[in-house]
């Protein structure tokens, strides 16, 4: 026995030191494939130069876990089989451990209702697992398929289905990735603690082979402090070779998706979603409303072969084609709305109010029953029972078909636990969650009306949530309701971070109130808070209160704020005291601002000192700095010594910053050598930024070489298709008619219509007006203001003929769902005296996401004497959330304080 224990043991070091072994092939053969360094490898694997070593080393002992997954996901391994392998070699007998380092799980262990796919009926089995009817494909699909085809042949891929809800944007991607589940692929849906959260948390992780599951992405990309970084981080995910094939899928309503989309407006400082914006452009498709006959004729076919569920939708659906809508339980949710009894309807009025205005998914009971009495009538009111709470609640949670209801009490998915919040008081309660459909549909039905005062109030009282109370004090702002939105915001810093103080005190200014704004500041800055110190710092020195202000920067500085070190260190160069400057940009660069090291270094360089400031460069690049290497290329250019500069781009490219690839890729071209040029330019577009490709294009256009040109402008279209635009006006102002019209549609295949439409433009000009029309009805897929172009170019003729023109383009724009267009219609129906034809247009234009036409139209009745007609569409614009589009001198002027709810004039200030 003791021999037969020994050869076991013997039998197991082998196969550990095999599997040892074998993990270390892989890993050389993947460096060699890959052609890195090991330095290199660190670098893009974010491991110490001393870990990578250690990794490959014979002598060492068998890497971490955490070390495998991240060299793997460097060098495109399979991260599965190398944690096998290390898993072998450790003698471990479980592989809980690496599993759990990767995130999701296979597509094969998810069931499509936990990845929230509404269910079409109640389960039939024991354990009562919704069910789903058969499913129909239909024109999005083929496009879903495409992009689940690229993934499957290796190309990292995202596509957003966008369309209202219970359209079936959710089911379509369920169906879309069951192929990937027999290769392997694994489907990540984060959630918890909460979605935004686990996304901007576990992004960078993902790894090769994984279905990113973005369900209701406005949860991630619309959140107003991370939905940028999270947008930021998909977009590195997917133009990161090494971490791919990864497959991002979404759905989004069309509301936000215009929000997301839309340019600021001009001369608005803040883009709140730019980088969203950028990640979207391309990658969304739309999911109709409805089937169409075709799609019907097969969902009757397959309810005639037995599909219970979709032969019991076509009975009531009839020819409106809305299927997946009657399967997911709208039409009873409606119902449940409609008819229900009056408390009931005033919840889901005050749930509805609620999630439009900017409260989170999980609404307080509390709030609810606070809210609800306004939204009752005096006979309603007075007939309530004393029981009335109960009922309600217990009227709204009951399922209909499908599975929904109204409400949803709210369960923990990590618990099994009813969720409860904080609530007034010291107990917990319970939170219930709105019906998306119910919520679109009240996003839609009441977007003109302005809550109660009960809203409010309950707002006030219940919330507790301090970035809850700031949404909901920017939303009474939006409606003139400014008596609310300062109570509002009151209470939001009483319960939250010190930095809640900055909208209180931007709305005080502007109110002309300075004095309490900046008492408020002071209030917040004794809290110790660095973000107050500054505010107030800033707030001081422009006041010409230099002394204190320097002292509150010095302040907010020891609290953590890095970045004023710059102001303060400016300060202390011009008082002549260097040390000290140097110093606190020191403990900047120590406390990892990222360009306090630059300051360092310049200011070195200026002082004359070449050598120590291109040491000081090299030290910050071995720590991890590889731009300071493009910084010590460009002075060493700038200096005359040509190969040195190329040599310090070089290192900064081989640690894999994109600005030392783009620099290089320049300098390759100007000494003629286009190969490495063009390789090092496509480097950087596979790592997100298109500059090098089209710098290159310009300069061979400029050349005379329109071919090279269109080729490098087509592989940088993905990330900016700006020079294909470009080439194709330079291709009609030469001509060539045919081959501009093929540059614009490639331009349009990016996502850029511009360039289709300013085709039109063009020719409408040039006299082509059947031409112009042809091409602007085409652009009007992407653009719909392309024909609203033409119009405004038909208005320039100044003749009969172009006015009527003109005006026929203009409809086919506002029939094609261009605002502008809209916009300038109304304007015209109101000067010929049909006011309620331009306000309808207005209106129309305003929920297409221009709400200015409704305030135009305002300006335009005042200035026409109509003050009674302004005054009453004012209110309207206000209740609907637009009221700072209207010129403040009438907003003062009609509301001294502000609106009350009921849309009354409010009382002076108490």
């Amino acid at each position: 026995m003791q021999g037969e224990r020994a050869a076991q043991v013997r039998g197991r070091s082998r196969e550990r030191d095999e599997a040892l072994t074998e993990m270390r092939r892989q890993l050389e053969d993947g460096l060699a494939l890959a052609r890195l360094t090991k330095t290199q490898l660190g670098a893009r694997a974010r491991l110490s130069r001393t870990t990578v070593q250690q990794a490959f080393n014979t002598n060492a002992p068998v890497p971490t876990a955490e070390t495998i997954a991240a060299l793997a996901r460097a060098l495109d391994l399979s991260d599965v089989e190398l944690l096998r392998l290390r898993r072998t070699a450790a003698g471990e007998t479980s592989v809980a451990q690496e599993i759990a380092d990767v995130l999701g799980k296979s597509i094969r262990d998810w069931n499509a209702h936990d990845l929230e796919v509404h269910p079409a009926g109640p389960g039939t089995d024991r354990h009562q697992v919704p069910v789903l009817s058969s499913y129909i494909p239909r024109a999005h699909d083929r496009m879903l398929e495409d992009t689940v085809s690229a993934a499957m042949d290796g190309h990292s891929t995202m596509l957003v289905l966008v369309g209202e809800s219970s359209t079936g944007k959710t089911r379509a991607c369920w169906e879309a990735v069951q192929p990937l589940a027999a290769k392997e692929w694994r489907l990540w849906h984060p959630f918890d603690p909460t979605r935004v959260e686990a996304a901007h948390d576990a992004l960078a992780q993902v790894g090769p082979k994984t279905v990113v599951w973005l369900n209701e992405a406005q949860h991630y990309l619309g959140d107003p402090a991370l939905g940028e970084q999270i947008a930021a981080a998909i977009h590195a995910l997917l133009t990161t070779p090494a971490r791919g094939p990864v497959l991002v899928l979404g759905t989004l309503w069309p509301e936000y998706e215009r929000q997301y989309t839309s340019l600021p407006a001009a001369g608005q400082r803040d883009d709140a979603h730019s980088r969203v914006r950028e990640l979207l452009a391309g990658r969304t498709i739309s999911v109709p409303e409805c089937f169409n006959a075709e799609e019907l004729a097969t969902a009757a076919q397959l309810a005639g072969a037995g599909d219970q569920l979709l032969a019991d939708a076509l009975t009531r659906v009839d020819s409106h084609g809305r299927v997946t809508q009657d399967l997911a339980g709208a039409p009873q949710l409606l119902r449940c709305y409609e008819s229900g009894s009056p408390a009931a309807r005033a919840l889901l009025q005050a749930a509805m109010d609620a999630r439009r205005l900017g409260f989170g998914l999980h609404l307080p009971q509390s709030f609810l029953v606070d809210a609800t009495n306004d939204y009752l009538n005096d006979v309603d009111h007075g007939n309530l029972a004393e029981d009335w709470v109960e009922s309600a609640f217990a009227e709204l949670t009951k399922q209909v078909h499908g599975k929904q209801a109204p409400l949803r009490r709210v369960m923990s998915r990590l618990s099994g636990a009813l969720l409860r919040e904080e609530g007034p008081g010291s107990d917990l309660e319970p939170v219930f969650r709105l019906a998306d459909y119910l919520e679109q549909y009240g996003r839609k039905a009441r977007r003109r009306t302005c809550p109660p005062a009960s809203f409010w109030q309950s707002a006030h009282t219940n919330l507790t949530n301090p970035a809850e109370l700031k949404r909901v004090a920017y939303e009474a702002h939006q409606r003139y309701r400014i008596q609310w939105e300062h109570r509002l915001m009151r209470r939001a810093i009483r319960l939250g971070d010190p930095t809640d103080h900055q909208s209180l005190v931007v709305w005080l200014d502007g109110a002309g109130r300075h004095e309490e704004a900046e008492s408020v500041l002071r209030q917040a800055a004794e809290t110790g808070a660095p973000q107050a110190l500054t505010d107030l710092a800033i707030r001081l020195m422009n006041a010409g209160d230099h002394q204190e202000g320097e002292q509150l920067l010095q302040q907010a500085f020891d609290a953590g704020n890095v970045n004023v070190f710059s102001m303060l260190a400016e300060r202390r160069r011009e008082a002549g005291d260097q040390d000290g400057a140097e110093s606190l940009v020191r403990r900047a660069v120590d406390a990892g601002h990222p360009s306090a090291w630059r300051t360092l270094a310049e200011w070195c360089r200026a002082a004359g000192d070449h050598e120590g400031s291109e040491a000081l460069v090299q030290k910050f690049a071995d720590a991890g700095k590889p731009q300071a290497l493009v910084l010590l290329a460009e002075w060493r250019r700038a200096a005359g010594d040509f190969e040195g500069a190329e040599s310090a781009a070089q290192q900064a490219a081989d640690a894999g910053d994109i600005e030392g690839i783009r620099i290089l890729a320049e300098w390759r071209e100007e000494v003629g050598d286009r190969a490495t040029a063009e390789a090092l330019a496509q480097r950087a577009a596979d790592a997100g930024d298109p500059r090098a490709l089209l710098m290159l294009a310009r300069r061979y256009e400029e050349a005379g070489h329109p071919e090279e040109a269109e080729k490098l402008a087509r592989q940088a279209a993905a990330l900016d298709s700006t020079y294909l635009e470009e080439l194709s006006i330079r291709r009609e102002r030469a001509g060539d008619c045919e081959r501009a019209e093929n540059l614009a549609r490639q331009a349009a295949d990016a996502g850029n219509w511009n360039a289709l439409t300013l085709l039109a433009v063009r020719r409408e000009k040039a006299g082509d007006h059947e031409g112009a029309e042809t091409l602007a009805r085409e652009a009007s897929a992407g653009n719909p203001n392309a024909l609203t172009w033409l119009g405004f170019e038909a208005l320039q003729w100044r003749i009969e003929r172009g006015q009527k023109r003109a005006e026929s383009l203009f409809q086919q724009g506002a029939d094609a769902g261009d605002p502008s267009a809209m916009n300038v219609l109304g304007g015209w129906r109101e000067e010929a005296g049909d006011s309620k034809g331009a306000e309808e247009l207005a209106w129309q234009a305003a929920d297409a996401g221009t709400p200015d036409a409704v305030a135009r139209l305002v300006s335009i009745r005042k200035s026409a004497g109509n003050a009674p007609g302004a005054y009453a569409l004012a209110g309207q614009v206000a209740d609907a959330g637009h009221a700072h589009l209207i010129s403040s001198q009438l907003l003062k002027a009609w509301w001294p304080y502000g609106i009350d709810p009921d849309g009354t004039p409010a009382a002076p200030w108490q």
